[in-house]
């Protein structure tokens, strides 16, 4: 599903609308490409939303948005965004959170690879201090998520129901530092800078459209499928639109913790 560019809010609530479909077996396994309108922030589930400098963001028309899924605050703006929702029934996706996370990271790694960039897949888990000293996603690495030369690359987060998941992910293409000083409380240039990367550091000419090619040959490759280009059923459009106006434009869900 290649959406294209929407707003922060409801990026989310199709996320949630398609997982919902895919977990009651109303849609296949859905992988969903897409950006945003404008700079947006999304911060995880159960952050705590004074992370965020809440008036500067007000002050300049940068939305924010909690997401269905975990995870720690991401400010995006030129990337590639992704979300990729299933049931549970399938053998691949049966085994847990850090076993979907390794299937799905190994076919954006493949990806990556093909286009010439060597992607590393981190193979054990962090815990403790190394997850929680910032409030930024991409200021650390877990097991499953790539980097580039030590420099995360692809920031992902995960939902997980009895019958199913939804995993949301974001690979930036830049990164504006100035910009997420001023967002994120405690942000660091030198940390930003010495723990994050964009994919045009490392292949100047490639653009998120340039990206999605790669990504599909990867997923059909690495779990023997192939991907049909579908769009939003009428159930699941009208499902976003009411979780839009009643979830993820509520300030008492955005700011409940």
């Amino acid at each position: 599903m290649d959406s294209g560019a929407s707003e922060a809010s409801y990026n989310m609530a199709v996320d949630e609308a398609v997982a919902e479909s895919a977990r009651k077996g109303g849609a296949p396994p859905t992988l969903r490409l897409y950006g945003w309108t404008e700079p947006s922030v999304s911060i995880g589930c159960f952050q705590k939303a004074d992370d965020i400098d809440r008036d500067y963001c007000r002050g300049r028309g940068i939305p924010i948005v909690r997401r269905p899924t975990g995870g720690r605050a991401i400010l995006h703006g030129r990337e590639l965004t992704y979300s990729f929702a299933s049931g549970s029934s399938l053998p691949c996706f049966s085994g847990g959170l850090l076993s979907t996370y390794g299937e799905l990271s190994m076919a954006f790694c493949a990806a990556l690879r093909a286009l010439g960039i060597e992607a590393e897949l981190k193979s054990r888990r962090e815990k403790g201090r190394i997850l929680t000293g910032s409030s930024l996603c991409f200021q650390s690495v877990s097991y499953g998520e790539l980097s580039i030369g030590g420099r995360k690359v692809i920031g992902s987060a995960q939902k997980r129901w009895r019958d199913g998941f939804l995993q949301q992910g974001s690979i930036p293409f830049t990164l504006d530092v100035e910009l997420m000083e001023r967002v994120f409380r405690g942000a660091d240039r030198a940390r930003i800078e010495s723990s994050m990367t964009g994919l045009s550091e490392h292949l100047p000419a490639l653009t998120p459209d340039d990206l999605k090619a790669p990504i599909v040959t990867a997923f059909e490759e690495t779990f023997g499928v192939t991907l049909r280009p579908m769009g939003l059923t009428s159930e699941e459009e009208a499902l976003a639109l009411r979780l839009q106006e009643q979830k993820y434009r509520s300030e008492e869900w955005t700011y409940c913790r």
